[in-house]
């Protein structure tokens, strides 16, 4: 049986377009020593492959972390494989809160070396010594607490289209980045209630920890991220404090929490909180871009790029060939391209 995809992307991308098949986004997380993260890697393969699960795994030895799009008819078969696996029986399964079914256009699963780049030296604390799990009730009580520190523990480019009221927001690129910016801002304050929160959960579960060996004393994290608690909130008619779009990594890229607009477009200045690739295949910057720029700059970050658009593909493959493009495509908001890069601090 083949273990890769072995058609090709744009073929596919068009195809889940084109789809009428109703399908449910899912994303999951767990931490857990494999001794065999490529065998275990093979055999996962195969199993979801079989009921056309389309998505992007993580594999490692610490664990696995998984975004993934399931045929909406196959979710009891895709849960009972799923908990058929004895470390993952039972894991939470964190469903998109606005999914339109397109989320994904193949399977691609990876062994990586860890399941979140954090930069860490997992033998030099306990990983597993978390903070507190709170649900969105709590997690609403703590936030009025004057005594709590709420921390957006995401990149830039996430808490630029939404995050919760009143959170810190650190202008970092990366998680591995994040830590030792949250570690120095708050060197001081490692008494208060410190109250962070992520789009699923992964990376506070990693994050608490870390503060926890470092001295603070408090630590809580939201249970599930900012997909659980928009489900929470929506289902016990509790107070949303969350405004704008949760940041997703996938084809849709965001999914809507509350009908606030609380960026721009990287291009006018105009309300806007879509993100996109910039179509010139050379480029591909993730950027914000309103529908009349998206027009006008034919779905491109900058004259340049579109101009690049109208040449001849051979041409267009001639000009890029050789350029790395590596994770600039997260780093928008130092792209000379982009000309309004101030994020609204609401």
């Amino acid at each position: 049986m083949t273990l890769y995809n072995r058609i090709n992307g744009k073929e596919l991308k068009e195809k889940i377009k084109q789809s009428t098949e109703q399908r449910t986004t899912i994303s999951f997380y767990k931490y857990h020593h494999l001794t065999d993260p490529g065998s275990f890697r093979n055999d996962l393969y195969q199993l979801l492959d079989q009921i056309h699960v389309l998505g992007r795994i993580y594999v490692a030895k610490e664990g696995i972390n998984a975004q993934i799009s399931v045929p909406t008819d196959q979710l009891d078969n895709f849960r009972s494989q799923l908990f058929s696996i004895d470390f993952l029986n039972g894991v939470r399964l964190n469903l998109a809160v606005d999914d339109n079914g397109k989320s994904f256009f193949k399977l691609k699963i990876l062994v990586r070396k860890k399941i979140v780049a954090d930069g860490l030296n997992d033998e030099s604390f306990d990983v597993t010594n978390c903070g507190v799990h709170v649900n969105a009730q709590r997690f609403n009580e703590l936030a009025e607490n004057p005594n709590t520190i709420v921390v957006d523990m995401r990149n830039h480019y996430e808490s630029e289209v939404g995050h919760f009221k009143n959170a810190i927001l650190p202008d970092v690129d990366t998680f591995r980045e994040e830590l030792k910016v949250v570690e120095d801002l708050l060197e001081y304050q490692k008494d208060k209630n410190l109250l962070m929160y992520c789009t699923g959960g992964i990376r506070c579960e990693k994050a608490s920890a870390w503060f926890k060996h470092i001295g603070f004393k408090n630590v809580f994290q939201l249970n599930g991220g900012i997909i659980k608690y928009a489900q929470e909130v929506k289902e016990q008619q509790l107070e949303n404090k969350f405004i704008g779009k949760n940041f997703v990594f996938d084809e849709r890229l965001g999914e809507r929490i509350s009908d606030d607009i609380i960026s721009v477009c990287h291009q006018c200045g105009g309300p806007s909180d879509s993100h996109t690739n910039c179509k010139n295949d050379g480029c591909h910057l993730l950027f914000i871009q309103c529908e009349a720029c998206a027009q006008k700059y034919s779905g491109c970050c900058s004259s340049e790029c579109a101009e690049i658009m109208l040449l001849p593909v051979e041409k267009q493959k001639e000009i890029r060939k050789g350029i790395n493009k590596g994770r600039q495509v997260f780093k928008k908001g130092r792209s000379e391209k982009i000309l309004f890069k101030s994020m609204n601090p609401v």
